[in-house]
């Protein structure tokens, strides 16, 4: 049982006591907060809001529209969305916020809610504070009756995505049909059960349908790692495909599989599609510290520069501004191409993606073997709420103080050929503890020896 607070937004179980879990009073003072935040520069705001498939949103849906109404704000409602498609409405609506409700990854059990800027980008650690500062404030406010704020449906915004997507000059839609492709998709029983099939039949793909019911009940753990995607890649080896593509709840993760039944790796989704990217446009990369060096490669191989940014989506859009980045992402399958928007996309990585494998005229297994093979052991431990994680980062930092580190996020320390990335989350009461080298036992080793390092100090 679980919320976390954060300048990321809101996330936890749900059922529980109010403060200790996410409830409906919990998401109506975090809306409520949210609505103060977006009052103080617009005198009518508008937001819009929508939501993955998990049971619980509902619910806190009818929460959120009816609490930001109460406030005189007007809302956009589109219901069974995704992530990327409320990021793009916001922009298109001229709207002054969004709020998505997903907890991503997390279990069924879990939800959240995403805050977006009226550029349909993350708010800013900054507006975060202002945010939470607010939703704790005694000063909330709400209108007379006759200034209630009005409500929009739209069910049309995923559709509409899809057609932006296929405008891409990137998106080489003729040269996939021509292929005729033959591809499954896992869309783990939510939102990327409708958006994904969608897509992929606009591009005359033939779609096998694995979990695309969109009901909520997630048919295994929703984060689209190796070991939690068994089912598709069974059907894949068992049957004759190209290639399958799997979704989390709210379509911004995209990994696949080749034809072989073989994951293609979720950190490779996003440097195979800067390849091709950086092959039709030049242009710098950004990813962040815990992805693979693979990209930097790959960016380098094409004559450009690439640039590591701390974790988290708004972290690496600032990285991407900064450096008028035409490609980038995070190597959970994350994929933001600013063309488009400032945000990580699987509909547009999909796009593109099935362009580059049209445009290579082999097959998926053998696109991946063009790329350096690299391997990220990726471990956490689950820590105790009074623990001072600074002072154990620290004292590693000393321990490891003739390696070449960083301490832009937590702490990455460089060892010849391989890194090791340690950072606490933002999403949950966990360190993450990821390790790079070319051979998965040493990153393996290496993630372990700096996991044996940090229990030492916690226990010391």
């Amino acid at each position: 049982m679980s919320l976390i607070k954060s300048i990321a937004g809101l996330r936890g179980t749900v059922g529980g006591k109010v403060g200790e879990t996410l409830t409906p009073i919990d998401v109506a003072k975090f809306t409520a907060g949210f609505g103060m935040w977006i009052k103080e520069t617009h005198e009518q705001p508008k937001v819009v809001i929508g939501r993955d498939a998990r049971p619980s949103g509902v619910i806190f849906t009818a929460i959120v529209e009816n609490t930001l109404r109460a406030q005189g704000i007007d809302v956009v409602d589109l219901g069974l969305s995704t992530t990327p498609t409320v990021e793009m409405a916001v922009v298109n609506e001229k709207a002054q916020g969004g709020i998505i409700l997903t907890a991503s990854h997390n279990p069924s059990g879990w939800n959240a809610l995403k805050l977006l800027n009226e550029n349909g980008e993350f708010i800013t650690a900054a507006d975060g504070e202002k945010v939470l500062a607010w939703a704790d404030s005694p000063d909330l406010l709400f209108m007379d009756p006759k200034k209630f704020g009005t409500v929009e449906t739209n069910d049309d915004y995923i559709d509409w995505h899809i057609e932006q997507i296929l405008k891409l000059d990137l998106v080489n839609v003729e040269a996939i049909r021509e292929k005729g492709f033959k591809v499954v998709v896992d869309g783990v029983n939510s939102t990327g059960g409708i958006a994904v099939p969608k897509l992929l039949r606009k591009l005359g793909v033939e779609v096998t349908e694995l979990f695309c019911e969109p009901n909520g009940i997630f048919p295994h753990n929703p984060e689209p790692l190796p070991e939690n995607i068994t089912q598709i890649c069974n059907e894949i080896t068992s049957g004759d495909f190209d290639l399958g593509f799997v979704v989390d709840p709210d379509v911004d993760r995209l990994v696949m599989v080749c034809e072989d039944g073989v994951p293609f790796g979720e950190e490779y989704t996003l440097v195979a599609i800067a390849d091709y990217v950086l092959g039709k446009k030049s242009g710098n990369t950004v990813s962040n510290l815990s992805s693979t060096r693979a990209l930097q490669d790959v960016t380098e191989k094409h004559g450009n520069t690439y640039k590591a940014a701390a974790v988290g989506e708004v972290n690496v859009v600032t990285a991407m501004k900064e450096t008028n980045a035409v490609i980038g992402g995070e190597g959970n399958g994350g994929v933001i191409l600013p063309e488009l928007h400032y945000g990580r996309d699987a509909l547009v990585g999909i796009a593109l993606f099935l362009s580059h494998l049209a445009e290579f005229g082999k097959s998926t297994s053998m696109l991946r073997a063009t790329y350096p093979s690299y391997h990220i052991s990726k471990n956490k431990i689950e820590l105790d709420a009074d623990l001072d994680l600074d002072s154990v980062l620290e004292n590693l930092q000393l321990k490891y103080a003739k390696n070449k580190f960083s301490t832009i996020d937590g702490l990455k320390i460089e060892f010849d050929n391989e890194w090791v990335h340690l950072r606490k989350s933002n999403t949950e009461p966990i360190i993450r503890i990821y390790a790079e080298s070319d051979s998965l036992s040493t990153a393996d080793h290496l993630a372990q020896k700096l996991m044996m390092d940090i229990k030492e100090l916690i226990s010391a």
